[in-house]
């Protein structure tokens, strides 16, 4: 592996992605609404991907393969997490944060919100920048982790993306006002959205790892993910967003926390 041009794209993605972080960092502030860093999520994987590409001196198909992969996870999140919040406030979990500000609340948020996530964004896709390096064709064993790697992409990405679909048509309807989301995936795990991200960034680790031992490094990666997904902002902040809202603890007790399940028994 070529641990030069690893640190030039490790080096270029993070300045890629602090230009985007304070760009959008500009577009919260002007909105009233730090909600926003959560459509830069995803656009922030693709465009660490897309240098990854750029500057890639491995093996090509897997470059090409992890840049596909990556940009049509990136971009459909940024899509529908926009198209979810647009004309709405700020993030019931963001004024939460953000209510422990001491001094500028929008510095606060520079540092706690948009800081922070863009070298998530970074440290996640470090399996993206060091694969772009690894020489190791997609053939034999490589080609056999690459494809199980597509696999639970796709397994994820079906999982985020019919939950996020199901979500959306339970709420476009009046008579589901006040009511628990319990139906379709919603039935066998209460957040079959971040266990999808879950399987897509694992995926892309097993795709990344098919090439070369030394990116094996890069297995706190998907692990950080794992963890922001479980325990971090992701699946425990919204439980107890959602505690003490009618249903939730009947709901809560019968379906799987994160990984899917049939629902319990009542």
């Amino acid at each position: 592996m070529n641990l030069t041009a690893l640190a030039l794209t490790s080096a270029l993605a993070a300045g890629a992605v602090a230009v985007l972080m304070l760009g959008t960092f500009a577009v919260g502030r002007r909105l009233g609404r730090h909600s926003v860093v959560d459509v830069a999520w995803g656009l922030g994987f693709a465009l660490v991907a897309l240098v990854s590409l750029v500057t890639a001196t491995g093996d090509p198909v897997r470059a090409w393969l992890l840049f596909a992969l990556t940009a049509v996870w990136g971009v459909r999140l940024a899509v529908h997490i926009e198209r979810r919040s647009r004309g709405k406030g700020e993030d019931p979990r963001y004024e939460r944060l953000l209510s422990r500000a001491r001094g500028d609340r929008d510095l606060y948020a520079l540092r706690v919100v948009y800081l922070l996530q863009g070298a998530l964004v970074w440290l996640v896709s470090l399996p993206l920048q060091a694969a772009a390096h690894a020489p190791g064709p997609l053939g034999g064993w490589a080609a056999a982790g690459a494809a199980a790697g597509v696999a639970l992409w796709a397994v994820g990405f079906a999982f985020e993306t019919v939950g996020d679909a199901q979500l959306a048509a339970f709420r476009r309807d009046p008579a589901n006002r006040g009511r628990i989301m319990d139906r379709g995936l919603w039935a066998w795990t209460r957040h079959p959205n971040y266990f999808g991200d879950a399987c897509v960034w694992w995926g892309l680790f097993l795709v990344a790892a098919s090439g070369s031992p030394w990116t094996l490094l890069t297995l706190p990666a998907p692990l950080v993910m794992t963890y922001l997904l479980t325990r971090g902002s992701g699946q425990r902040l919204l439980d107890e967003h959602m505690r003490g809202r009618p249903g939730w603890a009947e709901y809560e007790a019968r379906t799987s926390a994160f990984l899917p399940r049939p629902p319990r028994r009542p």
